[in-house]
């Protein structure tokens, strides 16, 4: 199985789930929150969640995942993957407030290496801002480097379809896995993270059976732009059920 280091930045509701499962599958996970009473309580073993089965997952894990609040306990000289996971708040004007995911693409291209690195937008944000990102990554580290990172990193996009309080068995058994990137490395480097989710040949967990009949998962690859539009479709399509619903 392949083994990649990977930075979660944010350990909210997708930051968490996403981070545990990766040190299930056997990736080395560090978390990174600003947030000192989360990092604390994480450090202990506790979830600050309600979400049923991760307290278990994490336990299962807890040999390949780390908490720390502090960009300078990254390696980023050996870090394969970053998500960002970290919140955005509706404002009151109805747009998302993108400060926390402007602070973290920031704090990542001031310490990304020459170790080439995909950084992924797991937090829901308006269609392009992937290309947006990708700038504030790129403008903090010509700042601090001086130099074109042309070939160091790529920007990727990964949205989540998880359920409340059905969240682990979502990640760890999805429907499909949406990777979209303009760099075919970056598609490659997300397909080896997730093989064993694609190929489903990791054990499950004794409290999350797999579902009969349940094997390979589909993987829909596209540019970044498509993967944001994905997400915001599917958002879209939900409402419209739960609409009819009620």
């Amino acid at each position: 199985a392949v083994h990649m280091k990977v930075l979660v930045v944010g350990t909210g509701y997708v930051g968490l789930t996403t981070g545990v499962a990766l040190a299930y599958l056997g990736h080395t996970v560090m978390c990174l929150d600003i947030d000192e009473t989360k990092i604390a309580m994480l450090r202990e073993g506790r979830s600050p969640i309600y979400e049923p089965g991760l307290p278990e997952l994490m336990t299962l894990a807890k040999e390949n995942i780390r908490f720390t609040t502090s960009y300078e306990d990254v390696d980023f000289k050996t870090c394969d993957v970053v998500f960002i996971a970290v919140g955005t708040p509706s404002l009151p004007d109805g747009s998302c407030d993108l400060s926390q995911v402007k602070a973290a693409a920031e704090a990542i291209g001031e310490r990304l290496d020459e170790h080439f690195t995909v950084v992924v937008n797991k937090s829901t944000v308006p269609i392009g801002s992937g290309n947006w990102v990708g700038t504030l990554v790129r403008e903090a580290y010509n700042r601090l480097k001086g130099r074109n990172p042309k070939g160091t990193y790529a920007v990727a996009s990964n949205p989540e379809f998880l359920r409340q309080g059905a969240a682990v068995f979502d990640t760890l058994f999805p429907e499909r896995i949406v990777i979209g990137a303009d760099d075919a490395r970056a598609i490659d480097l997300l397909t080896n993270l997730y093989r064993p989710l694609l190929n489903q040949d990791f054990p499950a967990p004794a409290f999350l059976p797999r579902k009969e009949g349940y094997s390979a998962v589909p993987v829909v690859t596209c540019d970044l732009a498509s993967a944001e539009l994905i997400k915001y479709a599917a958002n879209a399509f939900l409402a419209t059920k739960i609409t009819f619903i009620n």
